[in-house]
């Protein structure tokens, strides 16, 4: 018994110093895990506006989640009823120029004539992106008349898909100020012009020959990446065959363009996009945000009776579509954080019809605390027309928390300090709820003087609020070193950070 007490008593010791290591181990590697991230592992983001429609900043989600928001539908702010327009209206764009709305769509009153004399391209313009006009140009003689809003005719077959932009690039020269890309099969031609109005071709044959084009091909003038980028339709397969996709090609000139690259969208599945719609976002031009239409072929919802009810063409209704929003940082990366629908199609037969739905390139400010998106309604119909969608100023997607308490800390940041610099926040609570904030080290340690108990208690609904700790908002002392921010929240949302 004596040597089996012993035994034991020897076996329980050498179980609890193994256990005692095996501890130690795990404690030695998690007090190592965080000297791992070195500061020139951060993220910096400089003085910019991040949004959070990805996990660019984010290291951990607490409680929280990262949420999708809706566009508000507003009121229909274009009928597509002139004689030159019709109900095959469509690849809209909206530009904003200074103080004035530009918006340019293809003009085709019948089905079946794609890429032919009988598409034009027409222009509206608006100073607060509610009302609009259509004003008589000039410039083309329609039907024999020049009476007419009508900025692009008999340049076959440019006018199918004619997309325009103006050109940031700081040499751009002012007769070239703004530029577009247009056509099908056999390429893009490119446009330029001094006043958006008058169009001449950059050259007589296409640009870019290595796609196949059948969509809205976006191009515009990128300041992060400094240079020209164009977002373009290809096909997963061989020629038409698989998904409709995109892929994207860059120029330094705007004539010569690199080799097309196909666009990734992560580990989604594939699906049909029609239109692309990628712009970078005005307020944060190095995030570009695309609207794009999801083409569901064959998903037929309404009936030949509910068709010929509401007028659509014979051909046009044996499909459905949505809009969904996608985001990139430049390069050939697609984030499809959110594969739900951004816009549904809504509530009316005349919304289940093949190619409506689709989103105009151009995400634009229609208010102190607003944008607005437009998207192409009742397509083939009597009706055809334009749609505005509102939403608050970055509020495309947020960190969420509900009623009960979470958070979230990004990675570690760093950011400029030429200047005295504040945390910026666009934030909205409930009555109930708050928002806190602590800054920490990399390994996640607090820092003295902007701990979580220094944070004064969020409360409220802003675009633009300074974040601050017991009476004091000045981050210069944290200039240039790797920090990470913790958000503890409660029935809230944070839509944007800015340190500047």
């Amino acid at each position: 018994m004596a040597n089996g007490c012993r035994s034991s008593v020897a076996r329980i010791v050498l179980m609890a110093v193994a256990i005692c290591s095996l501890a130690a181990e795990h404690t030695c590697a998690w007090e190592l895990t965080p000297e791992l991230i070195q500061p020139d592992e951060s993220v910096e983001i400089g003085n910019r506006l991040e949004l959070f429609v990805d996990r660019h900043l984010i290291d951990r989600l607490d409680g929280t989640e990262l949420r999708l928001h809706h566009p508000r539908p507003e009121q229909k702010v274009i009928a597509f009823d002139k004689p030159w327009e019709g109900a095959f209206c469509g690849y809209t764009t909206v530009i904003r120029d200074g103080e004035l709305l530009r918006m340019y769509y293809r003009g085709l009153p019948g089905a079946g004539r794609d890429g032919t004399d009988a598409e034009v391209t027409c222009y509206a313009e608006s100073k607060d992106g509610v009302q609009w006009t259509k004003p008589n140009l000039g410039i083309y003689e329609i039907g024999g008349d020049k009476n007419n809003n009508v900025v692009l005719s008999g340049q076959t077959p440019a006018s199918h898909n004619f997309s325009p932009f103006l050109d940031t690039h700081p040499d751009a020269l002012p007769k070239q100020r703004f530029k577009a890309l247009g056509g099908t099969s056999a390429g893009l031609i490119g446009f330029v012009s001094a006043d958006g109005l008058n169009w001449k071709r950059i050259q007589q044959e296409p640009v870019f020959t290595k796609g196949i084009f059948d969509s809205q091909n976006v191009a515009f003038y990128s300041q992060s990446e400094h240079q020209y980028v164009c977002y373009f339709r290809t096909w997963t397969e061989t020629g038409y065959g698989g998904f409709r996709t995109i892929s994207r090609t860059t120029s330094e000139n705007f004539v010569d363009w690199s080799d097309p690259v196909a666009m990734t969208f992560g580990d989604t599945r594939y699906e049909h996009l029609y239109t692309n719609q990628t712009t970078p976002y005005f307020r944060a031009p190095h995030i570009y945000l695309g609207v794009a239409a999801r083409f569901m072929p064959g998903r037929k919802v309404i009936t030949a009776e509910e068709a010929e009810k509401i007028g659509v063409d014979p051909g046009y209704f044996g499909d459905c579509s949505d809009a969904v929003l996608l985001s990139s940082r430049g390069g050939s990366e697609y984030n499809r954080t959110f594969m739900e629908s951004f816009v549904r199609p809504g509530l009316g037969l005349e919304n289940w019809v093949s190619r409506t739905n689709y989103p105009a390139l151009g995400i634009v400010p229609t208010g102190e605390n607003e944008v607005s998106i437009y998207l192409q309604k009742n397509y083939g119909q009597p009706t055809s027309c334009l749609q505005r969608y509102s939403m608050r100023t970055d509020g495309f997607a947020s960190i969420h928390a509900g009623y009960a308490s979470g958070s979230v800390t990004t990675k570690p940041l760093t950011f400029d300090g030429a200047s005295d610099c504040e945390l910026h926040i666009n934030h909205a609570t409930s009555a109930a709820g708050s928002i806190r904030v602590e800054l920490q080290d990399v390994q996640g340690k607090s820092i003295a003087g902007f701990r979580l108990d220094d944070s004064q208690p969020i409360i409220g609904d802003r675009i633009d609020r300074v974040v601050t700790w017991k009476e004091h908002s000045d981050l210069k002392s944290l200039a240039g070193k790797p920090i990470r921010i913790r958000f503890v929240m409660q029935d809230a949302d944070l839509y944007a950070l800015q340190i500047r």
